[in-house]
């Protein structure tokens, strides 16, 4: 489309997202244009500028940020991502789904929300202020737990604070995943394949996925080999590891990349936590539509 602006919603894209939004009216009057809204939003998380700095084009920036938050509230941009997930762009789901988690600097400015209780169960587990902000190398933190597709898009997304292990949230993050297929029956969530790293190398987590009957690729850490090997014969047999399948785990790396293009994304801002979800949720679902 010409005269679209870097960051902006191509026809493509908002052909997807227009049919999900809310009816563009109110008794006191008409709301400000939907896509000139997202956009102003998209431009704010490309260049990670301040919300006040916001071009007259895109109208008020409260209107924008109050549009964010309405939409946060009402499941809005989850619903957007489950749409773009099952676009029929004749690339459907390679299950193959690769997990893999990601720290990002919180600026002050995330800092100081009021508290508010815990997260939804959504987010994963709560941060002991309900914001997914902790204390890791380099300051407030907020780390990223993402998993991906075999085409290296966007299934599910948790938050916690900066300085939580990637284990622990493995099974949140695989529940978190729900593609409707079309037709009747429950949307699918579990994988043909897991490929992860060794953080999540642990025993239990191997037989919780072997009672879900999930196939998955995780190499042994160090220590674990040495310890199977001192145990000689009563070590047991290393777990199956496939060379090949694990080489298809840089997908995930490479949508971590993608997300970080946008500025508001690479470092956060927000001070709440589900306003910076529902950031990753519609660049998500523009990584689905490009």
């Amino acid at each position: 489309m010409s005269g679209v602006g870097r960051g902006e919603l191509t026809d493509k894209a908002w052909a997807v997202i227009a049919p999900l939004l809310p009816e563009p009216g109110r008794r006191s009057g008409r709301w400000r244009d939907h896509r000139q809204v997202i956009n102003g939003i998209l431009w704010k998380l490309w260049t990670g500028a301040p919300w006040r700095d916001l071009p007259e084009r895109y109208g008020p920036w409260k209107t924008c940020h109050e549009r964010l938050r309405r939409w946060t509230d009402d499941g809005t941009w989850d619903r957007i991502l489950d749409k773009a997930r099952v676009y029929d762009d004749g690339q459907s789901v390679e299950w193959v789904i690769s997990v893999d988690s990601s720290v990002v600097r919180a600026h002050q400015h995330a800092a100081g929300a009021r508290k508010k209780g815990d997260l939804p169960a959504v987010f994963a587990v709560p941060a002991a202020d309900g914001e997914a902000l902790g204390r890791s190398r380099g300051g407030l933190s907020t780390k990223i737990h993402l998993a991906v597709d075999g085409r290296g898009r966007p299934l599910s997304v948790l938050l916690t604070p900066g300085q939580s292990g990637d284990n622990p949230q493995l099974f949140a993050l695989l529940d978190a995943i729900r593609v409707h297929q079309g037709g009747p029956g429950r949307p699918r969530k579990r994988p043909d394949m897991l490929i992860a790293d060794k953080a999540y190398a642990h025993d239990p987590t191997r037989n919780g996925l072997r009672r879900r009957g999930i196939a998955h690729t995780i190499p042994e850490r160090s220590d674990q080999v040495a310890r199977r090997a001192a145990r000689g014969n009563l070590g047991g047999r290393p777990p199956s590891f496939d060379k090949e399948i694990y080489r298809q785990r840089n997908v995930v790396e490479r949508c971590f990349n993608r997300f970080k293009q946008w500025r508001d994304l690479a470092t956060r801002y927000a001070k709440r936590a589900a306003l910076y979800r529902s950031s990753l949720l519609l660049i998500a679902a523009l990584i689905w539509l490009r």
